[in-house]
């Protein structure tokens, strides 16, 4: 016989999403607990890996950056709280063909929101990055100061810290087997456990699809890379001379990364590759030198050769992509008690805090702080 545990609201997957919200919610004063299959702060999902972007002027919707404000505010108030560095503010360079989506995205983010962004022409874009290798003449770059670096580990852990100070509860190790919703509330069974609330948030990442079939979400296998540069004494490389950028090369080809800093190397991974949907319970972590390292050395090689090609480090991640790259954020129907969060689609966690937010305005019934209609889990029926 399992236990039952009574709540207010039921948390299903600590990571980005489902964390900030369990913090958000118990600062409410909301009785809610959490649920995580792993350890907290674990490397088996999509919240790991010592360092994300940060970007404040968001190439992939002009309403982003409502929320990456939400987020540099909520994370700005934790740190001074807990004196932990959560978000490290360097700025991020975006790079490519003035009509690139890298370029032209960013620029008209930054208009749509009010938030400072300014282009880069391309002789000073050399002079000021000679980093980069095969700059065409015609690309410039689109400036966001406001962005930078997060950390994946520790801000999960910031959440979940702040979320048990304020009253939560949290069952770590415990996987979410099923999700029940009925008129009169919802049941997460769990092998030890069923907890009975009146909401739930189920923010499962990679397996959010499992137990909330028909979201049009794939779960991608996504290596993360690090390297050195050929010269150990160089500092060309560090963060403050090669900040956070987004780079769509004059061959299409697209790159995104930043320079090293106190605990962490420096990062480059390919973007936007045509990756096979994957089941999340069956990925792959074995890292392969002739499909997951040759192609991306070959691509650091062209482009920054001053980087040793080969990464000093390579482990295995997940995204889980929606259909039109935007996060699937809210109620699965107006009257519905389950609300989900999800479709990271690879650019979620700098928005992980703001998200939170979100979800315990929609679940307490406070008008959210931003638009939200094209988060909207029903865009797609």
């Amino acid at each position: 016989m399992v236990d039952v545990i009574r709540k207010d609201v039921v948390v299903v997957g600590l990571g980005a999403f489902g964390s900030a919200a369990l913090w958000r919610l118990a600062e409410r004063g909301v009785a809610v607990t959490g649920v995580e299959r792993y350890s907290l702060g674990h490397s088996l999902g999509s919240s790991h890996g010592l360092t994300r972007l940060f970007r404040v002027a968001c190439q992939e919707h002009p309403d982003l950056p409502a929320i990456a404000m939400k987020s540099l505010e909520l994370w700005s108030s934790l740190s001074e709280q807990t004196g932990k560095l959560l978000v490290l503010q360097t700025g991020c360079l975006s790079i490519g063909a003035p009509d690139s989506r890298p370029v032209k995205g960013t620029l008209a983010a930054a208009t749509a929101s009010g938030v400072p962004a300014f282009e880069i022409g391309p002789g000073e874009l050399a002079k000021r990055q000679p980093q980069y290798a095969g700059l065409a003449p015609s690309e410039v770059g689109a400036w966001d100061p406001g962005g930078g670096v997060c950390f994946p580990e520790r801000n999960v852990r910031a959440h979940l810290e702040a979320a048990l100070r304020s009253g939560a509860e949290i069952y770590a190790n415990t996987v979410a087997l099923e999700v029940r919703a009925g008129p009169d509330g919802v049941t997460v069974l769990t092998p030890t456990a069923e907890f009975r609330a009146a909401q739930v948030v189920v923010a499962a990442g990679a397996w959010l699809g499992k137990l909330v079939p028909g979201l049009w979400l794939a779960p991608r296998r996504t290596p993360q890379y690090w390297f050195r540069p050929r010269d150990p004494a160089s500092g060309d490389f560090a963060l403050a001379r090669f900040p956070a950028f987004i780079w769509q090369r004059p061959d299409g080809e697209h790159l995104w990364g930043h320079g090293s800093g106190d605990g962490f190397g420096i990062k480059i991974g390919p973007g936007d590759l045509d990756r096979p949907r994957i089941d999340p319970d069956e990925v792959d972590r074995y890292i392969h030198p002739d499909s997951d390292i040759d192609p991306v050395a070959a691509s650091v090689a062209r482009a920054f050769p001053a980087l040793d090609p080969r990464p000093a480090s390579v482990i295995t991640c997940m995204i889980t992509d929606s259909l039109d790259g935007q996060f699937i954020v809210g109620r699965l129907d107006g009257d519905s008690r389950v609300v989900v969060a999800g479709g990271d689609s690879g650019h979620g966690f700098k928005h992980s805090a703001g998200i939170g937010e979100l979800l315990a305005q929609i679940l307490v019934g406070e008008r959210p702080y931003c638009n939200t209609s094209f988060l909207d889990p029903t865009r797609f029926s």
